[in-house]
Parts: C-alpha cells; sequence; structure tokens
C-alpha cells in the first residue's frame, strides 16, 4: 500500500493501480487500496468502474468522512446529484469543519438548479478556508447562473487574487463583464486568461467584444486564433460569419455559416444567419428546401433564426409570431428581473423615452427626426436612450436639440438602462428597435417603464409579454390578422384618407439637380424599372415577375441597389436562366441619401418586393416622386408600402393577387400617359395627403400615447385604442 501511495503521488498512476489491484486480489475489503484505486479510476475518468469501489470503500468504513466524500464526487460527475448530496451530507455530519466537502457539495446543488443553496455552502467551505481560491471561483459562477454578475465579479477577483495562474476565473470574468457590457474590462480578463493558457473559447468571446468595441478585423483575428486551437469550434466559425458579414464580405461569410452548420446545425439562430446571407447573395440554390426547413424548426419551438429573416422568407404570421416568442422568450428573466414598477400618481406632463441604437444618421432617425421636434411640450417630455455607436454625426446633434434627456447608455447592462428609466420615471417606454440588428430586448424584459410600446423599427409583433402595444393603422394590420400580434394595438386612423403608422420627416424637396442617366450607367432611352430594397428582400419569384416585364417592355432595364459583386453575378445569371440578358439588370452603390433622393427621379417604376416590402425605401421613392407598385401580403413587412401609398393617395398602385402587381407594373410601363397621370398626382398629394404630414401624425400619435396612459391610470388592462380622424373631438 505505501508502494501505490508513493506511486500514486510520482504520477505513476498505472504502477499505483496494479499495486492496487494485487492487494485487493489478497484483501477484498482493504479500505486504503480501495480508496486509491477508486480515485484513480475517476480520476482517468473510468466513472462507471470508480462508482463501485468507492461505494464498497464506504461500506467498509462508514465513519470516513473522506471516503464519503470521494464517492459523492465520483457520483455527481455521473449526473447522479441527488446520490451525490446524500454522502456530502453524511461527510459533514462525520466532519462538520469538512471545507472540501461543502465546496464540492455546493456543486451538487448547483447542478440541481438550487443556486441559494449552493451559495450557502460556498460560503460555509469558505468560512472554513478563506484562502480557497476554487470556493471562491465556484461561488462566482454560481452567482454567474443567477445573474448576478457584479457579485460575481467580487468572487472572480477573490479567486484570481490568492490563485494569479487561475485562468477560468479570469476567463468567467470576462464573461461577467461582457454581460454588464463592461467590454474594455472584459477584453483585459480574456487577455489575461489567455496569458496563462491559450484557449478557443477565450480567443471567441474574445472576439465578440471586439465586435462589439467596433474592432471587427480585431475581432476577426481572434475568431481565426480560436479556430487554429480548435478548428470544430462551431460558435467561433458562426460568430466569425457575423463578423465577415459586418465588414461586408457575405461571401466569405456564408462559407464560415456553412462550416458551422457542418459541425453543430442546432447551434441556436445558425440556420438564420446563413440563410439570411444566402438571401443577401440571392445565391438560391436549394432556398425552397432551406426555407422549409428553418419554418419547420420554428413551429417545434428550436431556436432555428432570429426573427428578422423570418420577415423576408415567409408572409405566414403564425411563423412569425412563433419566431418573436421563441426569441423574446430568451429574453425574459427571472433570478436578476428587476421588481414591478411602482405605480406613481397620473401627472399632466407624460414622459416618453425612446430607446434606440440609431440616434445618428440611419433610416429611423431620418424618419422620426420631425416627430422629435414637433412633439407637444405642453404634454409631453420626451427622453432618449442611446446604445449605438459612439460615432457623432450632424443628425445626432440635431437630435440632441430635440429631446430634453438625450442618455447614453451603450455602457450601461440592460438591467442598469430600465433602472435609470425608473429613476426617471418614464412613464411610456417605445422601442425602436424589436428585433433589428444592435436590439436590446432585455431592457424591456426588465420593465423600463408601466407602458411599453413597439413601434417602426421592427415590423411585426414581438411575441413578448413584456410589449404593451404595438403602433400600427388599418391597412398594416387589418382586423383579421389582429390575432397574430402579441400586443395591442395604437390603430392610427382610417379616414378619406388614411394616416400611415410610418412616421416621415418633412424634409425639402429632394432639388433639381438629377444626375443624367449616362452618369448613372443608365441607357439614354427606354423604361426604366427599380427596386432599391435590399436584396434579401428579393424573392425568385418575385425576381421571375420582374424578367417577364423586362421581356414585354422593349428597351426597358432593372435597376438594382447592390453592392456585391456576388449578388449581382448570381442575379445576372438567373436572369439569363430566365432568358433576359444580364446585361438588362443595372446595379447602384449604396449612397448617402442626399444623393440618393435625387438619383430615383431618372427611374421611372419602382418595382416593391415580397413577402418583405419597401418601407423607407417606398417613402424615398414616393418623396422623390417616383411611383411604387406594390403586392400587399398577409404580414405587416409585407403591407407597408400598401400603407404609405394608401396614405398618399394612390391606392391604384396597391395589388392584392401577383398577377394583378404584374398587370399594373406592365400597364403603366407600357402607356406613357397613364404614367404622366400617376407621376402628376404623386407629385400634387406629396404635400396635401397625410403621408408627410409630420404635424398630423405626431398629434394622432401623441392622442394614442394619452389614451393608453389614462388606461393604465385608470387601472384597466392594455387593449386596442383607436386614434380619432378629428382630434378636436377627441376626450
Amino acid at each position: 500500500m505505501e508502494g501505490a501511495a508513493a506511486a500514486y503521488g510520482a504520477r505513476d498512476w498505472a504502477r499505483a493501480e496494479q499495486l492496487c489491484r494485487l492487494i485487493l486480489a489478497g484483501c477484498t475489503d482493504h479500505f486504503e487500496a480501495l480508496n486509491l484505486l477508486g480515485i484513480i479510476k475517476a480520476q482517468t475518468l473510468r466513472l462507471d468502474e470508480a462508482a463501485p469501489l468507492l461505494r464498497r470503500a464506504v461500506a467498509v468504513r462508514p465513519d470516513s468522512a473522506t471516503a464519503h466524500n470521494n464517492y459523492a464526487n465520483v457520483l455527481r460527475d455521473l449526473q447522479r446529484f441527488r446520490d451525490a448530496l446524500v454522502h456530502y451530507d453524511r461527510a459533514l455530519e462525520l466532519e462538520p469543519h469538512y471545507a472540501e466537502a461543502y465546496n464540492n457539495r455546493g456543486g451538487a446543488l448547483r447542478a440541481l438548479g438550487r443556486l441559494d443553496a449552493a451559495l450557502e455552502s460556498y460560503d460555509r467551505s469558505i468560512a472554513l478556508r478563506p484562502d480557497n481560491a476554487e470556493a471562491h471561483y465556484n461561488r462566482g459562477v454560481t452567482l454567474h447562473d443567477a445573474r448576478r454578475f457584479i457579485e460575481a465579479l467580487d468572487s472572480y477577483a477573490r479567486a484570481v487574487l490568492l490563485q494569479p495562474g487561475f485562468a477560468a476565473a479570469y476567463y468567467n470574468q470576462g464573461i461577467a463583464l461582457q454581460e454588464l457590457r463592461r467590454f474594455d474590462e472584459a477584453l483585459r480578463s480574456y487577455d489575461c486568461a489567455l496569458q496563462i493558457a491559450a484557449s478557443a473559447e477565450a480567443y471567441n468571446n474574445r472576439g465578440n467584444v471586439l465586435l462589439e468595441l467596433g474592432r471587427p478585423d480585431e475581432a476577426l483575428h481572434s475568431f481565426d486564433h480560436a479556430l487554429q486551437l480548435n478548428p470544430a469550434l462551431a460558435d467561433a466559425h458562426n460568430n466569425r460569419g457575423n463578423v465577415l458579414r459586418e465588414l461586408k464580405r457575405p461571401a466569405e461569410a456564408l462559407h464560415s455559416y456553412e462550416r458551422a452548420l457542418q459541425i453543430n446545425p442546432d447551434l441556436s439562430w445558425l440556420q438564420g444567419a446563413w440563410l439570411h446571407t444566402k438571401l443577401q447573395l440571392c445565391d438560391w440554390a436549394d432556398i425552397e428546401s432551406a426555407v422549409t426547413d428553418v419554418t419547420s424548426r420554428i413551429m417545434q419551438g428550436r431556436r432555428a433564426t432570429r426573427p428578422f429573416t423570418v420577415l423576408a422568407v415567409t408572409d405566414a404570421l403564425a411563423v412569425q409570431r412563433r419566431a418573436a416568442e421563441i426569441s423574446s422568450d430568451e429574453s425574459e428573466l427571472v433570478s436578476d428581473a428587476l421588481p414591478p414598477p411602482v405605480k406613481r400618481a397620473a401627472r399632466e406632463i407624460i414622459r416618453v423615452a425612446y430607446y434606440s441604437s440609431d440616434f445618428h444618421n440611419h433610416a429611423t432617425a431620418q424618419l422620426m427626426a420631425g416627430l422629435f421636434e414637433l412633439h407637444d411640450r405642453q404634454r409631453f417630455e420626451i427622453a432618449a436612450f442611446s446604445f449605438g455607436t459612439r460615432k457623432r454625426d450632424h443628425m445626432t446633434e440635431r437630435l440632441q436639440q430635440a429631446f430634453a434627456r438625450f442618455v447614453d447608455v451603450r455602457a450601461r447592462s440592460d438591467r442598469e438602462v430600465a433602472q435609470l428609466s425608473r429613476d426617471f420615471e418614464i412613464d411610456i417606454a417605445v422601442d425602436l428597435k424589436g428585433f433589428t440588428q444592435d436590439s436590446r430586448p432585455g431592457i424591456f424584459a426588465h420593465r423600463a417603464a408601466p407602458i411599453q410600446v413597439n413601434f417602426l423599427g421592427y415590423p411585426g409583433t414581438t411575441g413578448a409579454r413584456y410589449i404593451d402595444y404595438i403602433v400600427a393603422d388599418p391597412t398594416v394590420i387589418p382586423r383579421h390578422t389582429r390575432h397574430y400580434y402579441s400586443e395591442n394595438v395604437i390603430y392610427l386612423p382610417n379616414s378619406y384618407y388614411p394616416n400611415s403608422y410610418q412616421i416621415n420627416d418633412r424634409r425639402e424637396p429632394p432639388g433639381d439637380a438629377v444626375p443624367s442617366r449616362a452618369q448613372l450607367g443608365l441607357p439614354q432611352a427606354g423604361f426604366v424599372f427599380c427596386c432599391f430594397n435590399s436584396t434579401y428582400k428579393i424573392a425568385p419569384g418575385t425576381f421571375s415577375c420582374w424578367m417577364r416585364l423586362l421581356q414585354a417592355v422593349a428597351g426597358s432595364v432593372l435597376w438594382l441597389l447592390s453592392d456585391s459583386s456576388t449578388a449581382a453575378g448570381n442575379l445576372r445569371a438567373e436572369a439569363e436562366r430566365l432568358g433576359v440578358s444580364g446585361a438588362r439588370l443595372i446595379f447602384a452603390p449604396p449612397l448617402p441619401l442626399a444623393q440618393h433622393l435625387p438619383r430615383q427621379r431618372a427611374a421611372d417604376l419602382f418595382l416593391d418586393t415580397l413577402p418583405c416590402g419597401a418601407h423607407t425605401t417606398a417613402t424615398d421613392a414616393l418623396w422623390a416622386g417616383l411611383p411604387v407598385v406594390t403586392l400587399a401580403g398577409e404580414a405587416f413587412a409585407a403591407r407597408v408600402a400598401a400603407s404609405l401609398l394608401n396614405a398618399i393617395g394612390l391606392p391604384e398602385l396597391v395589388a392584392s393577387t401577383a398577377e394583378q402587381y404584374e398587370a399594373v407594373a406592365l400597364a403603366l410601363a407600357t402607356d406613357p400617359q397613364r404614367m404622366a397621370t400617376v407621376r402628376d398626382r404623386l407629385n400634387a398629394n406629396r404635400l396635401t395627403t397625410p403621408l408627410f404630414d409630420t404635424q398630423l401624425l405626431t398629434s394622432h400619435l401623441e392622442n394614442g400615447y394619452a389614451q393608453i396612459y389614462r388606461r393604465y391610470h385608470a387601472g384597466l388592462s392594455p387593449a386596442d385604442v383607436l386614434v380619432p380622424a378629428d382630434l378636436s373631438h377627441a376626450s
């Protein structure tokens, strides 16, 4: 036995095992041999062999706290957590000051989800042995599980102070700091962990932090390091795809997503990222089966895709709602959630806050700037909570002047932002992001305000229990589709000229400096169809329709927006397959709005997409005097252009079937007089109908806010509200 112990101490475990077996061959109940052999088996991951040996050791010496602790450790590693607790408790009955047993017991309790009991066990261990870095680390991990990140940081800090080479503690410290959006500190923690031990997981998380810090090139290098260490790390391939998309290298991103799918096809949200990138590139190979697969996964309740991608692949409202519910459930908080907000007395001035990452020269800000400036300061106090880029531009400066408070909360956690909102006594929190890029649904899961509203940024339901209302109009949410929306609806009025839910800033006319067709790469003569929607919105069926129009209208071209040579090549190849010369497709690069608006006047007709149609792009076209033909689908995202056209008095440009859509476009393209009449009506209606009447929509929206505020203070549950067309009679 002394020889076996010496061999074990020298890490000659094979020799130690051999000697233990010799002992047990002659003495089957030799406690020391059973215990040591069980430990060796456990340390060499032969848990099924270790368990019976340690069980026999406990039977031989039931009064040995060490034996009970060792046996419990193996039971824990076999995931027999309740059985393990029995033996940890017995060990502690025999030896109440057994610090290691308390530490190990905490792990079993944590695995069972009994986090408070686990913390108590770790605290007992630390009280008995304050210098045990592992116990401090385990306590931090448990606090982390409970989403008590700030307290977890204290435990991780203590662990690394006691054991400076504790790489796992630095790594988890980085994760906690990342959760708290303290990205600079998180980066330092990951770097500390990597100095101690190279880890694919640490490089992977470091890449995500660098991406959050706006350093995508460095993030890409970090993901590459992760994959050098572990080429089978699916999450790193996925994240590499994310950063390549950020760097506008979608073809390479698609390759990374495909590699991740080969390794782990069930990785959360991966299939949607891959599918969205295929759509961006207009890579339609096997696209129907891909859409069928992702739809099936959504309806099974799986995390296949973020909801934004779903808007582009299906008009089925049941699928869109289910995808939204799956995503919003991720934001539901349990252990670290703020308590329900305290109900305050009603007051005359309602405090409304808008939350976005887009308070800069972005489509959302371009649409909403006038609303922010025109809010009635006698009735509303408005604030902005900005969690977007730190870069400032002229739009940021303009918006800062419009708000009573403009708060940069980029570096604050969701919980902190929600608490700050409560500290400011915000009455109505308006989420302008939904499920779009850089959204922060966790803020609203914490209840930033007693009333929470989904508006403008995301054209669909959030499926979230914590969002009370959605701003809409009867066109985007008709009564027969109402039940697919989890929110209650603030319906803007539908009178002789319906008011679109989409607020538009009344801008200066686009001017007369229209570039020549030659400057734009367009033919001097011939009809110019165009679509300036993002390429991911172009569906194969829609594109086939467009090609039929080109075939029917001699000398016509199709003018599209894209800076991807891959997407352009794929579309030209598809055109050739459908019998249309690829040269008749002309691609325009993205430009700033001031340059993009006037060039649209060189086109003749804007063709909308389905199932996700034109939103801001349609507004821009109409403001520039370019008519839009749309096909109204079932879902919100498929009906926005219809809402805009109704609000500007051109309902005849809204088709209800694919055949009608094609017929309307063809009729306009082949009848110059009809085309001229539509253009004249558009230009006449631009400043006389509700679409660009920013003050009117601001007043209607304020009436909706006032109604939901009164309902709340009257003790009524949220319900649909109808804004009257004539506000002079509004109560």
